[in-house]
């Protein structure tokens, strides 16, 4: 017997597969956006202390309400956007689960979702076993900034949604104001929902992070998904958020409920810990990526790529079209086996696999001895090409 056909139309995920390959060849892993350094002490304490306490039984569905508060009270002191924990905020395992669940709970087949290309991986597949229609959008080159006609011109009487990514993964653009009043109004004009991806809002170099829910009209039409792995480097806990309106939050409730039942409770009990965190804690870990940024983008100049310095988030979108005519396919794999850095082929992030094409994504979230090792490898490619 065949498996089901929506199977058919995606792959496993390029990025995790890399990982994979970069194993196998003892390579300097820079695909998969996990840091090698250690979480925060006071969130690892407070696992292991919830773990000695027996906070070892199933949490409330929907997430343990110390950790719902503290996302609650965390919007509040952040953005100054009121939610209600009891009503609004549904804990998921990470936010790859919370925006499958909230495609499921929010799309019908046949409905269209637009969606900023370059992406990460997970959003075609999840419109797909949502069965509704991806529609992509592409960021313009060389800064991968948005096009207004073009974003205008995707949006028909079928669209139900637009999956907004900012600090952007994998570029590392941070949209600006005038982008998001645009989208805003598109969304608002066409009775639109957009689903929001902000895993990555504390790390930013450049610019601010504008919650969407914040706009003007749109917090009865915004999901705001985000969660734990990135801003406290505990990608394996798999903790992540959705917060959205009432009514939407109970159908989201529901379909999460039956994927994964809830999140791990010690590690909830931990995560409540880290959402009060202060903002020296923030400031600190984005001061301490600009420096990790810096070192790779300068190795990545020495050996000839070309690429927009990110604003947010922890990655490098770089062409290597300079250094060799491969595909990024080859050239990732090439890269991992004779230069011993492990990198995401771009093609990976698109639609048309063609856009990407000279593309390849490198991950900064590493200790500094690692991104040594890595430029000190990548320092060979121009004569190894």
């Amino acid at each position: 017997m065949l498996a089901a056909r929506r199977t058919s139309s995606f792959t496993e995920s390029v990025i995790r597969e890399m990982t994979r390959i970069a194993q196998q060849h003892e390579a300097v892993n820079l695909a998969q956006g996990f840091p090698d350094f250690p979480m925060p002490e006071p969130m690892k304490e407070a696992a292991c202390a919830a773990i000695h306490g027996d906070i070892n039984q199933y949490a409330v569905t929907w997430g343990s309400s110390a950790l719902r508060i503290a996302i609650a009270e965390k919007y509040r002191r952040w953005y100054g956007m009121e939610v209600d924990h009891d009503r609004e905020v549904t804990v998921t395992c990470g936010a790859t689960e919370a925006m499958a669940s909230v495609f499921l709970a929010l799309i019908d087949p046949g409905d269209e979702v637009i969606i900023i290309e370059p992406f990460y991986e997970n959003y075609g597949p999840d419109a797909i076993l949502a069965g509704a229609h991806p529609t992509f959008v592409p960021l313009e080159r060389p800064n991968w900034t948005l096009d207004g006609e073009r974003l205008a011109k995707a949006f028909t009487k079928r669209t139900k949604a637009i999956v907004l990514n900012t600090p952007h993964n994998p570029t590392g653009r941070v949209f600006t104001r005038a982008e998001m009043t645009m989208i805003a109004d598109l969304c608002i004009k066409h009775d639109v929902w957009v689903i929001t991806d902000e895993i990555y809002e504390h790390i930013r170099y450049a610019g601010d992070h504008h919650v969407m829910a914040t706009w003007p009209g749109m917090r009865e039409r915004t999901v705001t998904i985000s969660g734990l792995s990135k801003t406290y480097s505990c990608t394996g806990w798999r903790l992540g958020y959705a917060v959205a309106p009432f009514v939407q939050t109970q159908a989201i409730r529901k379909v999460h409920d039956f994927l994964t039942v809830g999140a791990p409770a010690p590690l909830q009990a931990a995560g409540a810990v880290g959402m009060h965190f202060d903002a020296d804690y923030y400031n600190h870990m984005a001061l301490d990526y600009r420096g990790r940024r810096s070192l790779l983008c300068d190795a990545l100049t020495e050996a000839g790529f070309t690429y927009s310095q990110p604003e947010g988030a922890y990655y490098v979108l770089a062409d290597f079209s300079a250094l060799s005519d491969m595909d990024d396919v080859s050239f990732a794999k090439w890269m991992t086996e004779e230069i011993g850095v492990a990198t995401v082929p771009g093609s990976s992030f698109y639609s048309d696999r063609s856009l990407g094409r000279s593309l390849v994504r490198f991950a900064f979230c590493k200790k500094y001895d690692t991104l040594k090792r890595a430029a000190e490898r990548l320092a060979t490619v121009r004569a190894s090409v």
